[in-house]
């Protein structure tokens, strides 16, 4: 019997110990996960769920742009989550005393000047809760050549004015996090990825975590897809500077760590954790230092911050009174996508108990309406030119013109439009990532109308063209000796004169 108690023990301590099989938790996320890639075609996802200082669920779905699996090891960009990294890197050097968060930033970093002299009284403080007085209506940043370096995205500003007082409005625009992050950068006497990884990542234990500079230094350059017509299209990302606001890449277990220390408070001071997820207020804001305040569906508190590149979009969220953390990177890309927030959005349903709606990017449904009026409008233009010369022959044809020159107008200003509903400045090239069944309905209408009037004015010329001709060949003048009255025959074309 000892012999056997031995030989069990000794067992125990040589072979492994059999998996444990996941908690319910654990398995609801991964089956809500795994039926919202089936159900939407949704390539890849990183997610990862937290509960006070432990881990519910990090894993990875599907496969890269590339063809890889997605694992929770692999490196995916966070987008504009990154600003919640940079916010705490400038407040670790405030936690030193190396600078004041409301003192001026150029105090700290005279190289910062622009082409307003309000700019002299923006702060540390400003620039982290975007209450700075720059914004993309002043200074397009996305629609520019795109700097190298963190010291030339602020050279850039220069040229740029600001559109409100500092410190009055607040204006999600990405600068403020460049400026913040070349701060650090040169407060801390090192390049702002080795402060960044000194400050924040190593010691919450982030290893495999880091920021860079262009998209074409995040993995895979960036590459990823695209919704349009119920289906996904993998698409390169064009070379963006993205070091300080959206440049950080990371991992879904590195996720677990950083959503453990904003939830939980460990590796980070909690008043300096507060500092950055506490609103600023200023004309009603809700917006903190790369955090954002609101409420769950249920009523509960909740912390957000959404990322959007054009190729990928993410998602962290954190729930105080419950001490949930939610993370989600997708390869999908901004509007057309938009699938790290439904997830996110469901997995908070199921953590306060609330059925899933089963939602799915609205583009899935909207692309086929788009489509159709894409085919409408160029069965339209069929028409229209088939009818250019029946139309040519009508009274005052100009007039019927001016409608066809509206779909041209809205294709050309479909950016400022655009910009105009989400409150950034884009091109017309961005827009075939953002929704790109809009931009084919409305290239297709706008070329549509360009043809019809374009065939509309040929026929228009050549009946002009044929009307003046049979008028000079109806009727000619007789020469008239010089002695003769100073009048004409008119000859018809019979040859008959008549006086």
């Amino acid at each position: 019997m000892k012999l056997m108690m031995c030989v069990v023990a000794l067992a125990g301590v040589l072979l492994p110990a059999a998996a444990e099989p996941p908690e319910p938790a654990a398995r609801a996320i991964d089956g809500y996960v795994r039926d919202y890639l089936a159900r939407t075609g949704l390539p890849g996802a990183v997610v990862a769920v937290t509960e006070g200082d432990r881990v519910v669920h990090a894993a990875g779905y599907g496969h890269t742009a590339d063809g890889e699996p997605v694992t929770a090891a692999t490196p995916v960009p966070l987008a504009s989550l990154s600003k919640s990294f940079t916010a705490l890197a400038v407040l670790r050097l405030a936690d030193r005393g190396a600078i004041d968060l409301d003192a001026p930033v150029q105090t700290y970093l005279p190289e910062f000047v622009m082409a307003d002299p309000r700019a002299a009284r923006i702060t540390v403080r400003h620039l982290l809760q975007q209450t700075s007085g720059m914004s993309d209506r002043a200074f397009p940043e996305l629609t520019l050549p795109a700097p190298d370096t963190l010291k030339q995205a602020v050279a850039m500003l220069r040229t740029a004015p600001l559109s409100a007082e500092p410190g009055t409005r607040m204006t999600y625009h990405n600068p403020n996090y460049a400026v913040a992050a070349r701060l650090a950068e040169v407060v801390s006497g090192m390049p702002f990825a080795d402060h960044l990884a000194a400050s924040v990542l190593r010691p919450l234990g982030m290893t495999a975590t880091r920021t860079v500079d262009t998209t074409a230094d995040l993995p895979g350059a960036g590459a990823g897809y695209v919704r349009a017509y119920g289906r996904v299209i993998r698409r390169a990302h064009p070379t963006w500077f993205v070091n300080g606001s959206f440049g950080v890449v990371s991992t879904g277990d590195d996720l677990a760590r950083w959503l453990i220390a904003q939830s939980a408070g460990r590796g980070l001071p909690r008043e300096t954790l507060r500092a950055a997820q506490t609103p600023s207020g200023v004309d009603g804001s809700t917006y903190g230092m790369g955090w954002q305040a609101g409420r769950t569906a249920g009523g509960a508190a909740r912390l957000r911050h959404t990322g959007w590149l054009l190729t990928h979009n993410s998602v962290q969220t954190i729930l105080p009174d419950s001490g949930h953390g939610i993370a989600v990177v997708t390869n999908t890309g901004m509007v057309s996508g938009d699938d790290a927030a439904l997830i996110a959005d469901g997995l908070v349903d199921l953590i306060e108990g609330r059925p899933s709606s089963g939602a799915a990017p609205f583009t899935m449904t909207a692309d086929l309406w788009l489509g159709a009026l894409t085919l409408l409008s160029a069965a339209l233009g069929v028409l229209g030119v088939l009818r250019a010369r029946a139309w040519a022959r009508r009274r005052r044809p100009f007039v019927r013109l001016i409608p066809y020159a509206l779909p041209v107008a809205l294709f050309l200003g479909l950016a400022d439009l655009i910009g105009l509903v989400m409150n950034r400045a884009g091109t017309l090239e961005q827009i075939t990532y953002v929704w790109p069944a809009l931009y084919i309905w409305a290239a297709t209408t706008a070329l549509a109308a360009l043809v019809v009037i374009i065939a509309r004015l040929i026929h228009l010329i050549v009946i002009k063209s044929r009307h003046s001709s049979k008028k000079r060949t109806s009727a000619f003048v007789w020469p008239v000796p010089d002695d003769w009255p100073r009048y004409c025959l008119a000859v018809p074309l019979d040859g008959k004169k008549t006086t």
